[in-house]
């Protein structure tokens, strides 16, 4: 098969790229390379991706994303190079270079950057690529974001806004009850188990990113809605589920089934959009939240932290901005001369 011409505008021409490699991030394999080298890329990918696997336990959802982001960057490789071997700091420059005329975020450019060089500085390990000169590419600096979060009466707010008296209401209530009160993420919240909640000591297990097992405490209000929940609204989820082996998920969804983050993502959404506030709130606002107000009550970063699960304290320490704004914010409204 003959190679295609090199784009006469990259830019331009991105967006086919965009939609070829969107096409086939699901595959493990690129169908679409035929000669020995580009068979021999394919090799080196799905290698790389058991390595992800096996090696580095990478959760499913971070095993896609590198998947998305070297296909999508082998394929402009494929298009703009002989190979892989051709391969230098020019090259990559140039892919981020198309990357930012895109209008990619400067943080999704540093992450796909992250996964280039994660795969190649594989390659490099296993003597299958030679050439080093990709390493000098810097990363763009991210954009100082801070956290979005909600105020305390917000929270209440929201918490009130499910109807209690109904089957998914109830459990509702509980879901958003245990993301504010454990500060836990949307995956954790719907990868837990019955076997996960030790009601009497008021722990859960959670798994973090790359299956890290962790232990977080949640509060009375939580307990509570937990155990409405699974007195009177489970039961009757599970009763849908006309499978002979029932789902152990804590919570269900309407089938009887395993809640997806999805469908907790869009009721959270929903919820938001009735309160006074009607802001586009996600399960991380709540987990934003939770830190912010822990932090503002004169928590400890380093428990702050463990609560969270977060590898790196800078990761948690992006919540003290939060409360140097609200310090701020109060000593302008308060004090006479400021």
């Amino acid at each position: 098969m003959q190679r295609e011409a090199k784009f006469s505008n990259p830019a331009e021409n991105f967006v086919e790229i965009s939609k070829n490699i969107l096409s086939i991030a699901c595959i493990n394999n690129l169908n679409m390379l035929r000669s020995e080298e580009d068979r021999e890329m394919d090799n080196h990918f799905n290698d790389f991706i058991k390595f992800l696997k096996t090696e580095k336990n990478a959760a499913p959802l971070t095993i896609q994303a590198y998947k998305t982001d070297i296909l999508q960057f082998l394929h402009f490789v494929e298009q703009e190079t002989s190979g892989l071997k051709q391969l230098n700091y020019l090259v990559l420059r140039q892919y981020l270079a198309i990357l930012k005329e895109y209008d990619y975020t400067r943080s999704t450019i540093a992450r796909k950057l992250s996964s280039i060089r994660t795969f190649l500085k594989y390659l490099k390990r296993e003597k299958r690529l030679q050439n080093n000169t990709w390493e000098i590419v810097s990363s763009p600096k991210k954009e100082k974001k801070l956290p979005k979060f909600l105020y305390v009466d917000e929270v209440v707010e929201l918490l009130a806004a499910p109807d209690q008296s109904s089957i998914l209401g109830c459990r509702d209530v509980a879901i958003l009850e245990m993301l504010y009160g454990a500060g836990i993420r949307v995956s954790e919240l719907t990868g837990l188990d019955l076997g996960s909640i030790d009601m009497e000591e008021g722990f859960i297990k959670v798994y973090g990113k790359g299956s890290k097992e962790r232990i977080v405490p949640i509060g009375a209000y939580a307990l509570q809605s937990l155990a409405i929940y699974l007195k009177k609204s489970r039961p009757l989820l599970e009763g849908a589920n006309r499978e002979e082996i029932k789902s152990s998920a804590l919570f269900l969804n309407k089938f009887g089934k395993r809640l997806s983050s999805r469908s907790v993502r869009r009721m959270i959404h929903n919820y938001g959009l009735k309160t006074s506030c009607c802001q586009n709130i996600s399960p991380h606002v709540l987990r934003h939240s939770f830190a912010s107000h822990l932090l503002n009550a004169g928590a400890d970063l380093r428990t702050v932290q463990e609560m969270l699960g977060h590898v790196s304290i800078s990761t948690t320490q992006l919540y003290t901005h939060i409360t140097k704004e609200n310090i701020k914010r109060t000593y302008l409204k308060t004090h006479p001369r400021s």
